[in-house]
């Protein structure tokens, strides 16, 4: 009985079926409820003898967590779209009230009722959503025969994902928009990306794509690292796809881990580390400027807009950075302080990986070694090349790899 008396926030889901949908828990959340937020839509759905007082969210929206929490200890509800809990308030307000506190009582998901819609397994599918997020997040789930669910962020998404799928090469993916599901106004549009000329469709909407065959020359790769060299747009300061598929499996990302790739290039560690798992983040160190606008387009290009490129020279803007989980040094092993820096900044048990071409940075790492232990290798790789009318093989420079986890 005192657990349930700390629960002063009820988060209840609701559908387009409205206050009817609602189970009888919910509906006396309502009647106990002293105020009640929510979206002007959701609040028209309650009936006019609930006597809680109606807030319609503020804007700007962040606004909306100071007002609830001042409110701590009396009875509030928050109505919600479908499941709180997935891409919803529920799961933002985890950052703010303790789970204790708090007691959310889903309907169904718009995903649910999507996935119901379009017959397709939830567990074959993949769960996205570009609401209030970059649309090009879509992008590495491009495959071919992935089936897609997509919460959009307005009327205009599915024209966006159409054309940004004819530029991956997917021209014959299939569309399904489904339009206010569960309501009165269900509504379902059929098309397929080349030909897609709905310029506008209800805002309250989910996309189903099925990506099917792509054309011969599409945009798609897997999320293991390794992604071939093409795939960036590059000055010459790329890890090269062999030495950058060992490199990412001596940092080895986990979901939810942070990254630093101190002298990121053109960023591709720092965007095969996030295209890993979607939990993952990095940040991309560059103080060149052309080599900033590279980063920003490559991870715009391959998925992970979210990539946070921090411009300016190591060590200098290491300071300013949360403790990452791991860090790759692919240049400035040599430059006074990366190192140190790189090494403090880094979290008990995280690991560090740098990379050598030249005696004078291998010799660094020898010596770092030598104090903190650690594992070296040497990496040779060489790729078959014409000789006259023969091929022969042509060796690149050989990579030291250095590779410390840092004691707890």
């Amino acid at each position: 009985m005192g657990y349930m008396m700390t629960q002063w926030l009820t988060v209840i889901g609701i559908g387009e079926d409205g206050y009817d949908g609602l189970g009888q828990n919910a509906r006396d959340a309502l009647a106990a409820a002293g105020t009640i937020f929510g979206g002007q839509r959701h609040l028209d759905f309650l009936p006019a003898e609930l006597g809680a007082k109606h807030v319609t969210w503020p804007t700007p929206f962040s606004d909306a967590y100071a007002m609830l929490l001042a409110l701590r200890g009396n009875n509030v509800a928050v109505l919600a779209s479908g499941d709180p809990m997935h891409f919803g308030m529920g799961a933002t307000l985890t950052r703010y009230v303790s789970p204790d506190e708090m007691l959310v009582l889903p309907s169904p998901s718009s995903f649910s009722l999507a996935a119901a819609a379009m017959g397709w397994p939830i567990q074959d599918t993949q769960l996205l959503s570009v609401h209030g997020r970059p649309l090009e997040t879509l992008a590495k789930s491009f495959v071919p025969n992935a089936k897609l669910l997509i919460l959009s962020n307005d009327g205009e998404t599915p024209a966006h994902v159409a054309r940004l799928l004819i530029e991956s090469g997917f021209t014959s993916a299939h569309l399904s928009v489904l339009e206010h599901l569960g309501g009165a106004s269900e509504n379902r549009i059929e098309g397929v990306a080349q030909s897609w000329d709905k310029l506008r469709c209800a805002d309250l909407n989910v996309l189903a794509v099925d990506c099917g065959a792509p054309e011969q020359f599409a945009l798609s790769y897997p999320v293991i690292g390794g992604l071939p060299d093409e795939a960036y747009q590059h000055d010459g300061q790329l890890t090269k796809r062999d030495v950058r598929a060992v490199t990412l499996a001596h940092l080895a990302p986990l979901p939810g881990e942070t990254l630093w790739d101190v002298g990121a290039g053109c960023g591709s560690i720092g965007i095969e580390w996030m295209r890993s798992h979607p939990a993952c983040r990095a940040f991309a160190i560059e103080a060149d400027e052309k080599r900033q606008s590279l980063i920003m387009q490559n991870s715009k290009t391959l998925g992970v807009p979210e990539l946070e490129l921090v411009r300016g020279q190591a060590p200098g803007v290491l300071a300013k950075l949360n403790s990452p989980d791991a860090i790759f040094i692919g240049g400035g092993v040599t430059d006074d302080g990366v190192l140190e820096a790189c090494w403090l900044g880094l979290k008990p048990g995280g690991r560090l990986v740098a990379n050598a071409v030249t005696i004078q940075s291998e010799m660094a790492l020898v010596k770092w070694r030598e104090i903190y232990g650690g594992e070296l290798i040497k990496l040779h790789v060489s790729h078959v090349q014409p000789l006259g009318n023969f091929d022969s093989w042509r060796s690149a420079l050989p990579v030291t790899i250095y590779t410390v986890r840092k004691q707890p």
